[in-house]
This record gives structure tokens, C-alpha cells and sequence, in this order.
């Protein structure tokens, strides 16, 4: 094999074979290929792209670079994967409800990115937690507890890793075809008997419209679903946040009044059982997505999720009585005051972009890789769409290191804000099922 041919076929609009991507990967792992080659392969499939079949072989390539782990359990191995959005917390909640419906959820999530908070920096809130582990440890948390959230180790897809990193210097982060790969090998590394997908779309989301949203989800579903994991879709809408906190140890906090019974969040609530009921009926632990969603909705209410999620946290090294203490175990930030609006009328529009952005510059998110997050800061209270505003109602509450941080997030979040006499119109929070 030649790393030179395959990127010349590439370069002509044709697909290597899949002997011929399994090698490139290896060589991705290994170093026979270099950074040059690589580069060079990551924009020929961003200029032309692949075939369904190229990118099925890549994704599986990139899977078997590493370890793939296998399962014997009593119930099936199911994951969700987001595309990532301001406020998106839904795993915190899924994870948990899954395990304690039957399932095991070896839940392989990642950090912040750009203006969208991460999974693992939320769950790194709480004091303790550690969700860098090793496979072995992984596997007994999740034969023991049901679940376990964690990041990937080194032995998972390599190959995407070292992929990831270039992508990420030459401007070929946007293809579809090395986005997909670089999602579906790490989460099909993962052993899963089926995966679900939450595609989100609108101004907090990295895709604007419902019908990019649905493009990339398509090609998720079908490669994936060609990968040997069956897999489904659901287009979500995040013209909003999801939660009504941004920052880590707030979502955290929202999290946790929802699982605890201490406080409802419909958005949340309603999106964890709509892909949670997709999922057991997908993995056959439910006769179909209505039951599968009765047994999220039970979960979530019993407090059985809670119990998960608190076993959870003690195996990750938090505190083992969490569930019971959590407002007392999680930071908070010294400066918090309210951004007051400067006109009367119904919130219309927010810029969910922004409002993360102006997360990350207090602190709650990276601007360089080696910057340290302040777990504590972020925003809560945000007011949602068609809600009344005047100048005695706050838009959201700022919590901050310091009041020059929370004077310039306040002007970041009024300019984020659209304030009109009527209401918008409402949108529906999922916009369409594929697979």
C-alpha cells in the first residue's frame, strides 16, 4: 500500500477500497503516514468527498485502528451521541435513565468545543470526579453501575485522534464525511448494540438550519446503520438553550433538581424520553418507542435514575452522598447579578452562539486548548422564548469571578437578545426522525 495513491484516488473523485482505508488508518496510528499525507487526505475528501461506501470503510477503518471493546451483559449496550449546542446536558440525564431501564451505557463523551460546553467538563464539575479511566475500570463501572460517562483513552480509535488534531490546523474540521468518521469509529469503538443520534439545529447549535441538520443526519444514520450499529436520528431544535443554565456546575445543578424531583425542566425532560424511548425500542430492551419512553419517564421520576447517576459519580471518585448533598458539593462563583433588559415586550429570538461565547469569556470554556476552566461561572434563569420582558425582569443571572467579567457578559447577553412586542412563533422540539 501507498499513502501517495490513496490520496491520488481521492484526489480524482475516487474511493479506496476498504483493505486500502484500513491501511491508511494503521498508518494513522502508527506513523507511516505522515503529517503531510494526512493533511493531504483530509482536504482531497473535503474537496470532493467520498462515496457512501468510502465512508462506511473509513469510519470502520478509524473504528479498528484501536481497541473495540465487546460486552457480556444481561441487557443491550445502547449510547447517544449529540452534535453539540449551548446548555445541552441531556446525557447527564440520559445516561443514568437508560441503566436504570435495563440497559448498560458505556457512554464515551467529549470537552467543550468552540462555543458549545462538554460533557466531560459538566461531569469534572463535581469534586472528585475523574472520567479519564482506563478500559478495564471502565468496563467494571459499567458492569456495576449501568453507566459510566468517561473520556476516551488512548487504544480508542487512534486513528481519529491523530486525524482530529490536523484536521483541526489545515481548515478541514467541516467535511461531512471526516465529521461522521470521526464521531461514528469512536462511539462504534464502544461495542454498542445501537446508537441514537441527537442532531441539533438553530442559533446555539454548529447547524444553523433544520435542513442542514437533517443532511448531516441522514449520512450519520446510513453510515453507521453500514457500519454494522443500528442507528436512528432525531433533528432537535436549539433555537434556545436546552437548559435555562449555561456554565458547568450550573447545568449540573439543573441536572440534578430534575433527577431529584426538586424542579422540572419540560425541555429536558421531554428530549431525554423522546431519545431514550428510540433507543430501547432500537436496542430491544422496549417493544417500541412509546414503551421505551414510559420506562425513561418512570426512571426519571421514581428517582432510580438518581440513584444511578449518584453510583455513578462515587465510582468516578466524587462524593458519595451527591445525590443527597449535591447544592452543597458543587462551586459557586463569587460575583452574581442579573442582566436587566432595557425594553418591554416578548423575548423572540436568542443567539445561543453568543450566549456561549460569552460563557467561555467568563471562564466556563477554553479560548486556547491549555486554558483551565472555572467550573463555578456561567449564566441561570434564562428567561425562554415568548416570555414577557421589562425592565424588572431579568434575562438571565450572570454568576462570575469578577464584576468587570459580569459588566462585559451583560453586554454580550443584552446584544444577544432580540426583545419584540409579539410573540415568535413556536417550533416544534423535534423536527424530524430518520432511520
Amino acid at each position: 500500500m501507498d499513502a501517495r495513491a490513496i490520496i491520488a484516488k481521492v484526489r480524482s473523485g475516487e474511493s479506496p477500497t476498504p483493505e486500502e482505508m484500513g491501511w491508511f488508518a494503521e498508518g494513522l496510528s502508527d506513523g507511516a503516514v505522515t503529517d503531510a499525507q494526512a493533511a493531504a487526505f483530509a482536504m482531497a475528501v473535503l474537496l470532493n468527498g467520498l462515496s457512501e461506501e468510502g465512508r462506511v470503510a473509513l469510519t470502520r477503518a478509524m473504528r479498528d485502528s484501536g481497541d473495540v471493546l465487546a460486552w457480556d451483559l444481561p441487557g443491550p449496550v445502547l449510547d447517544k451521541h449529540s452534535t453539540g449546542g449551548v446548555g445541552d446536558c441531556i446525557s447527564l440525564l440520559l445516561a443514568p435513565a437508560l441503566a436504570a431501564a435495563g440497559a448498560y451505557v458505556p457512554m464515551i463523551s467529549g470537552r467543550g468545543l468552540g462555543h458549545t460546553g462538554g460533557t466531560l467538563d459538566k461531569l469534572e464539575a463535581i469534586p472528585g470526579v475523574n472520567t479519564q479511566v482506563e478500559i478495564a475500570r471502565l468496563r467494571r463501572i459499567v458492569e456495576n453501575t449501568g453507566c459510566a460517562i468517561v473520556g476516551a483513552s488512548a487504544r480508542i480509535a487512534p486513528a481519529d485522534k491523530r486525524l482530529y488534531a490536523i484536521r483541526d490546523v489545515t481548515a478541514t474540521v467541516e467535511s461531512v464525511d471526516l465529521i461522521t468518521a470521526s464521531i461514528l469509529s469512536k462511539k462504534l469503538a464502544a461495542g454498542l448494540d445501537a446508537l441514537v443520534l441527537d442532531v441539533k439545529c438553530g442559533s446555539g447549535a454548529f447547524m444553523k438550519t433544520p435542513e442542514e441538520a437533517i443532511a448531516l443526519a441522514d449520512v450519520l444514520v446510513r453510515t453507521a446503520n453500514g457500519a454494522g450499529c443500528p442507528t436512528r436520528a432525531l433533528v432537535t431544535d436549539m433555537s434556545q438553550p436546552c437548559a435555562t443554565s449555561l456554565g458547568n456546575a450550573l447545568e449540573v445543578m439543573e441536572v440534578m433538581a430534575v433527577l431529584t424531583g426538586e424542579a422540572g425542566n419540560p425541555v429536558l425532560t421531554d428530549l431525554t424520553v423522546a431519545l431514550g424511548g428510540e433507543l430501547l425500542a432500537l436496542g430491544g430492551a422496549a417493544t417500541d418507542s412509546a414503551a421505551g419512553q414510559t420506562a425513561i419517564a418512570d426512571a426519571l421520576q421514581s428517582g432510580a435514575a438518581a440513584e444511578r447517576f449518584g453510583r455513578m459519580i462515587s465510582e468516578l471518585g466524587g462524593p458519595g452522598d451527591f445525590v443527597e448533598h449535591w447544592r452543597d458539593r458543587l462551586p459557586a462563583a463569587p460575583v452574581v447579578v442579573d442582566v436587566m433588559p432595557q425594553v418591554r415586550g416578548r423575548l423572540a429570538a436568542v443567539d445561543g452562539e453568543r450566549l456561549g461565547q460569552a460563557v467561555v469569556r467568563l471562564g466556563g470554556g477554553r479560548l486556547r486548548q491549555d486554558d483551565r476552566i472555572d467550573p463555578a461561572v456561567g449564566l441561570s434563569n434564562m428567561l425562554r422564548l415568548g416570555e414577557a420582558v421589562d425592565p424588572h425582569t431579568p434575562l438571565c443571572r450572570i454568576h462570575a469571578a469578577s464584576m468587570a467579567d459580569a459588566e462585559q457578559a451583560a453586554a454580550a447577553i443584552r446584544s444577544a437578545c432580540t426583545v419584540q412586542e409579539a410573540a415568535p412563533e413556536p417550533v416544534p422540539l423535534v423536527f424530524r426522525r430518520l432511520g
